[in-house]
């Protein structure tokens, strides 16, 4: 029976497979031949130090850092979720860089849209920093960033030799793991301010590639500025776009209260238009360099640098009505009709307060949920939603966020959804940072972000629903299943010998005393990559507990005493769920038990043999 690997996604062994499958040639003795590949690649050897190249103090070890799987896991909280057995979203609990490597499997290449608006890197708090172990307060101390009692002790100053270094460590590996998220036809938003948008759009350049880089959005971010400012006042951010492919497009927006100069004077009935005259070359040739004579007979020269079109091509337009002559013949229009009016393209520069908002609009909206100011810094619902918009997010597209905080993008998801009946779906994540003991926050009994953003996002579904009682929202989902990151659930092998036999004792229970079903159900779902808000039903087959993940792609049975009859039940259970494939002659069933929950050795071995007999023939245990 094999056995269940506890790591995630080994990105490194991933990687090197892709390679063998595009230059087969290149290996030898199971090993790269690095000048090989590069005769293949074409490539030459350059002078190192001629060569352009962004680094800085920890690239390697960052590199790494993205490399290394994870060997924690996500542990469900029912009691924490809203809807837990329907819901398509998640709220996830912990540091993103472990939370990111244990989505690999399960999420690659099945995110559209990517928002983050990450620690700006101001001298202040600074709590990112990758050593990860079991829960979060032991991430915090083993980091330096608390003491034993919980106090804060790590910042990023600006005196600090590695201030910009320490951000870019930071962002390196969970920008790298982030790409591997994106589908082929997704896009990445990151705010950023000015004291490493220079930087970030250079990493970003190594990652996603020159070519995929989108555009660099200013957005207002204040309705007024700032009267103490030293020298200028700071009223925008900067939002980096990078797109997972070069030819991807962002949607065209179509602003009807910018369209007012189309009429509709005469009756067209074609609708509303607009006679313009773009009709001079932007490149001129000499064959656009013809004259042109009206219904009155009146010459009409060219333009400077000639007409757009053909002579040919003009009359064309001219018969279809598309072109017409003034009543006085001495000067020619293009009529555009505003039915033919695709939108334009989204510019780059977000000044429009009503349609991105601002700081200020953003407060008031989770005062109006959250009346306790709990929050310093949330991004405005709508500057989300036209986000969502611009970058063709629809349907059931996954929508991530790995820097929730007060969740924005999570209430801005519901709320687009309930606006065009859609639904899209979020999987938020954050790092449960403790709220200072003397804010706000903590005061209305927030005790960390992540129970501030789980608050509003309950608040604001109900609140929608609320404003839409006359619409029929039935289906617009407004819950969250919440997990929380967790060492795995399955025990290591201690090679202390100093406590050799009660580690052999352990050893014969390798799952975790203080572990529910539930926990070891969710690392299976991990491990299997299998979308962790697929339908899960439970069964009671002769007594024990059975789940059947995603109508039979995957079967679970984590009970102990484990019979024969119980596992021929199991089976027959299986044949009724899952389709025989008369081609490849197997089922497409997936069994998975405890390796401890057999009544006996012969059971085990013969388990096996019985589920191969339905044809059934994965069968692992952890």
């Amino acid at each position: 029976m094999t056995q269940l690997d506890s790591k995630s996604m080994n990105i490194i062994n991933d990687n090197i497979e892709k390679l063998k499958q595009i230059f087969p040639e290149v290996f030898s003795e199971g090993k790269i031949n690095f000048a090989k590949l590069q005769e293949e690649l074409g490539t030459f050897a350059e002078d190192e130090a001629e060569r352009y190249n962004f680094t800085w103090a920890g690239k390697s070890e960052a590199k790494r850092i993205a490399q290394t799987p994870s060997t924690g896991t996500l542990r469900p909280c029912k009691e924490e979720s809203k809807d837990w057995d329907t819901t398509q979203n998640l709220y996830i609990e912990g540091d993103n860089l472990e939370v990111l490597k244990l989505l690999q499997k399960s999420y690659h290449k099945q995110v559209k849209m990517i928002y983050i608006d990450p620690p700006y890197n101001t001298g202040k708090d600074f709590v990112y920093k990758d050593n990860f172990k079991d829960n979060i307060k032991n991430y915090l101390e083993i980091t330096g960033q608390v003491d034993s009692e919980g106090n804060r002790l790590s910042t990023n100053s600006d005196t600090n030799g590695r201030y910009h270094s320490d951000w870019l460590n930071m962002m390196y590996p969970r920008l790298k793991l982030a790409r591997n998220l994106l589908k082929d036809d997704g896009v990445i938003f990151i705010s950023i301010d000015d004291n490493e948008v220079a930087n970030l759009r250079k990493l970003c350049d190594e990652i996603f590639g020159e070519d995929n880089f989108v555009a660099d959005s200013i957005w207002r971010s204040t309705d007024n500025s700032n009267n103490d400012a030293k020298q200028f006042s700071s009223d925008y951010n900067h939002t980096l776009i990078y797109s997972k492919n070069p030819a991807w497009q962002p949607v065209k927006i179509s602003d009807s209260a910018k369209q007012t100069h189309f009429k509709n004077p005469d009756n067209d009935p074609k609708g509303a238009y607009f006679d313009g005259n773009p009709l001079n070359s932007p490149n001129p040739r000499e064959n656009l360099t013809y004259d042109l004579v009206s219904q009155t007979g009146y010459i009409i020269k060219p333009p400077k640098n000639g007409w757009r079109w053909s002579k040919e091509t003009i009359q064309e337009k001219i018969e279809t009505g598309e072109i017409r002559f003034t009543e006085d013949g001495k000067a020619i229009r293009r009529r555009t009709y505003l039915c033919d009016m695709q939108g334009l393209p989204p510019s780059n520069l977000w000044i429009d307060l009503d349609k991105t908002g601002h700081n200020r609009q953003s407060k008031y909206e989770l005062l109006k949920m959250i009346p306790e100011d709990i929050f310093d810094t949330p991004k405005p619902v709508k500057l989300l939603k036209y986000i969502l918009e611009i970058s063709g997010t629809k349907e059931d597209d996954i929508v991530l966020d790995f820097f929730s905080g007060s969740a924005t993008t999570a209430h801005s998801v519901m709320q687009i959804n309930s606006e065009d009946c859609s639904k899209r779906k979020f999987i938020c994540i954050q790092l449960p940072e403790e709220t200072d003991g003397k804010s706000k926050a903590y005061k209305a009994g927030y005790k960390n972000i992540c129970e501030i953003g789980k608050e509003r996002i309950r608040r604001a579904g109900e609140k929608i629903r609320t404003d839409n009682a006359d619409k029929d929202l039935s289906n617009l989902d407004i819950g969250f299943k919440v997990l929380k990151l967790d060492s795995s659930n399955i025990k290591t092998w201690d090679s202390n010998f100093e406590n050799l036999e009660q580690n052999l004792l352990d050893s014969v229970e390798n799952i975790k005393a203080d572990r529910s079903p539930q926990d070891l159900l969710y690392e299976i779902l991990l491990k299997y990559g299998l979308d962790l808000t697929l339908p899960i039903e439970e069964k009671n087959i002769h007594g024990k507990i059975v789940y059947n993940i995603g109508y039979g792609a995957l079967v679970v049975c984590l009970d102990d005493e484990i019979t024969i009859e119980v596992v021929e039940a199991i089976a027959e259970y299986i044949k009724s769920q899952v389709v025989y494939d008369e081609e490849k002659k197997k089922r497409h069933a997936r069994v998975v038990f405890k390796d401890k929950s057999f009544a006996d050795t012969n059971v085990k071995t013969n388990a096996i043999q019985v589920l191969k007999q339905f044809d059934i023939d994965e069968v692992v245990s952890v």
